[in-house]
C-alpha cells in the first residue's frame, strides 16, 4: 500500500504550527492539561500518517461506552465510540483529500449496496414514527455501518489486515476482563451464578448479554483465522507461521472462556450454530462438510446422553429452549425466579406482534419499539426493554413486512457474497471468510432472542462488513484474471 506523503515544505509548516501550540501549552496550561494536549496532538499526527490506527483505536474504545458513562461525571455530546468514529472518518477524509484523487465509487461494493437497500427501505417507515428522534438515531447506526463499509474498502489508505487483528485483540481484552469478573471481580450481587460461587461476566458492556453477543461475534472470526494460520504453518513449516498459529489458537481459547462466563444462553446457542456452519464450509467439498456436521451432532448427542457434558451448561440451554417451544399468550402466565427471563421475553414478543398487526406494512417507525410500547404493554410488563429481545419481531413491529423483508434480502446478499470467495482464497484469508460465515450465522441465530446492534457493537459489525467487501472484491478480481 502506497501513501501520499506531504512534501518537505508542507512538513515544515506542520511542525512549526505544532511546535508553537506545544510551546504555548507548556507555558500557559497546568501540567496535566499540557500533557493531555501534547498527547492528543501526537495521537493526531500518528492518525494522519497512518489512518488505520484511528480505526484500531475506535475498535478498542467503542466497547467502553457504558463503563465511561457510569464511571465518569462528564457528559459528552456523543459517547466515546461515536466520538472515535467521527475522528476516524475525519482523519480518513483529510488524508483522502490530500491525495487529490477521486473518491472510490461505493456502488462497486456489493455489501454497500445490500446495506443501502435495507437503509433506504427503513426511510419509508419514519413518517409512522411516534418519536422521530428515536427513528433518526436508529437510522444513523446503519448510516455509520454504511460509511465504514465504504471507507474500509479504500485500500489506498486502509490496512484491512490490521483491523482483523484488532478485532480479535479487542475481543481477547474484553474476555480477560470478563474472566476476572466471573471469579469475583465484579462484585455485582444480581449476577450471582453457580450456587453463588461465581458472577456472570459483562466486560465493559455493563450487562452480560451484549458481552456474550460480542464474544460470540469475535470468536468465529478468531477460529477462522486460527485455522487459516494452522494450514499455512503446516504447509510452510516456518517458525513465524507456527508462532502465529499458536498465538491465534490461544486467543480463540480465551474468547471461548469469555463466551462461557457470560452465561448467555443466546450467545451459546448462536455459537453452536456458527460452529456447525463453519464446519460445513471448512472442507473444499460440501458433502464432506455435511458429514462433519452429522458427526458433530452425533458426538454431541452421545456426550449429552452419557452425562459427559457439564450439567450446569446443558441444563441451562435445554431449559431455555424448552421454555420457548410453542409461543403462547403469557398475559396470565405465572411468574417466578426460574421463568422470569423467558416470560419477560415472550411478553415483549407478544407486544411486538400486536404492533405489527396494527401497522402491518410499515410498522410503528424504525427505532420506535420503545416509544410505542406503552400502548401495547402487557399488564405485568409495563416497562419497555428498549427492544423486543427478538430482532426479527422487533423489525416487524418497527418497519412492518417491507422492512423485515428488506433486512432478510440484505442478509441473503451478504451470505451470498461471503460464500463466493471461499473457494477462491487460501491461507489466513480463507480462514477469515470461514470465520465470517460463523459470525453471520451467530448474529442470525442470536437475533432470535436478542438485539445485537447495541452498545456500539454495530461499529464492529460495520468493520466486519468492510473486511468482507474487500475480500469479496479481491476474489472477484482474481476470477476475472
Amino acid at each position: 500500500m502506497t501513501l501520499s506523503i506531504p512534501n518537505h515544505q508542507t512538513y515544515t509548516i506542520y511542525w512549526a504550527v505544532i511546535g508553537l501550540v506545544v510551546g504555548l501549552s507548556i507555558v500557559t496550561l497546568p501540567n496535566i492539561m499540557s500533557l493531555l494536549l501534547i498527547g492528543t496532538i501526537s495521537l493526531g499526527i500518528f492518525f494522519l500518517l497512518e489512518p488505520t490506527l484511528a480505526f484500531v483505536v475506535l475498535l478498542f474504545i467503542a466497547p467502553m461506552k457504558t463503563l465511561l458513562e457510569t464511571e465518569l461525571a462528564i457528559n459528552f455530546p456523543l459517547d466515546v465510540g461515536q466520538l472515535s468514529f467521527v475522528v476516524a472518518i475525519g482523519v480518513w477524509g483529510i488524508r483522502r483529500l490530500h491525495l487529490k484523487e477521486r473518491f472510490p465509487n461505493p456502488f462497486q461494493i456489493p455489501i454497500f449496496n445490500a446495506v443501502l437497500f435495507f437503509l433506504a427501505t427503513t426511510l419509508l417507515t419514519i413518517p409512522n414514527a411516534i418519536s422521530v428522534g428515536a427513528a433518526i438515531n436508529e437510522w444513523l447506526k446503519w448510516v455509520e455501518i454504511l460509511v465504514l463499509i465504504y471507507v474500509l474498502n479504500d485500500q489506498r489508505l486502509i490496512r484491512w489486515q490490521w483491523l482483523v487483528i484488532a478485532l480479535i485483540l479487542v475481543g481477547v481484552s474484553q474476555a480477560i476482563v470478563g474472566i476476572y469478573q466471573f471469579q469475583g471481580g465484579s462484585g455485582a450481587p444480581h449476577l450471582w451464578i453457580l450456587d453463588y460461587q461465581y458472577f456472570r461476566a459483562f466486560g465493559t458492556f455493563g450487562q452480560p448479554n451484549p458481552f456474550g453477543a460480542f464474544m460470540g461475534l469475535i470468536l468465529p472470526l478468531s477460529l477462522g483465522v486460527s485455522w487459516g494460520l494452522f494450514i499455512t504453518a503446516w504447509q510452510q513449516r516456518t517458525f513465524s507461521n507456527i508462532v502465529l498459529a499458536i498465538g491465534s489458537f490461544s486467543a480463540s481459547g480465551i474468547l471461548l472462556l469469555g463466551l462461557l462466563v457470560s452465561w448467555s444462553r443466546g450467545a451459546w446457542i448462536g455459537f453452536a450454530a456458527a460452529s456447525l456452519a463453519m464446519l460445513w464450509v471448512l472442507p473444499s467439498k460440501r458433502w464432506q462438510g455435511t458429514m462433519l456436521i452429522i458427526g458433530t451432532i452425533i458426538l454431541g448427542s452421545i456426550l449429552y446422553s452419557s452425562g459427559q457434558l457439564p450439567s450446569q451448561i446443558s441444563d441451562r440451554v435445554l431449559n431455555f429452549t424448552e421454555d420457548f417451544t410453542g409461543f403462547r399468550d403469557v398475559r396470565g402466565a405465572p411468574i417466578n425466579d426460574d421463568n422470569y427471563a423467558v416470560v419477560e421475553r415472550l411478553a415483549h414478543w407478544q407486544s411486538a406482534l400486536a404492533m405489527a398487526t396494527d401497522h402491518l406494512w410499515l410498522g410503528v417507525g424504525f427505532g420506535n419499539y420503545e416509544a410505542a410500547y406503552k400502548d401495547y404493554a402487557l399488564i405485568n410488563w409495563p416497562e419497555a426493554l428498549g427492544h423486543a429481545h427478538n430482532y426479527y419481531l422487533n423489525l416487524l413491529a418497527e418497519t412492518g413486512i417491507l422492512g423485515l423483508s428488506a433486512y432478510l434480502i440484505m442478509w441473503g446478499l451478504i451470505f451470498s457474497a461471503t460464500y463466493r470467495p471461499i473457494s477462491m482464497t487460501s491461507g489466513w484469508q480463507r480462514g477469515i471468510i470461514i470465520g465470517l460465515v460463523g459470525v453471520w450465522v451467530h448474529l442470525a441465530v442470536h437475533s432470535l432472542v436478542d438485539k445485537l446492534y447495541v452498545n456500539n457493537i454495530f461499529l464492529h459489525i460495520g468493520v466486519l462488513f468492510g473486511v468482507l467487501g474487500i475480500l469479496h472484491n479481491r476474489s472477484k478480481q482474481a476470477e476475472e484474471i
